[in-house]
């Protein structure tokens, strides 16, 4: 798993970024099933990426993560129903 991490991290931030939230804002305006699949997905990899940087991220960081994590589950749940 640290093959994948070390590439990520040789990334631009900026790029990484805005093609996340481009993922993220097509899972938003997408209707229904395919819209919820795109932010699950985005709520996985982000989930992913906490758990592997959790020891080296601040507290107050970890919070705000993991409510942005559940944030966005919350609203693709709501696009299912």
């Amino acid at each position: 798993m640290a093959d994948p991490l070390r590439r990520l991290v040789r990334l631009n931030r900026t790029s990484v970024f805005v093609a996340a939230l481009a993922v993220a804002l097509a899972g938003l305006f997408l209707p229904g099933w395919w819209g919820a699949m795109l932010l699950y997905a985005v709520v996985a990899g982000m989930a992913l990426l906490l758990n592997r940087t959790w020891p080296v991220t601040p507290p107050g960081m970890r919070v705000f993560r993991l409510l942005v994590l559940a944030v966005l589950a919350a609203i693709a749940t709501s696009k299912i129903l």
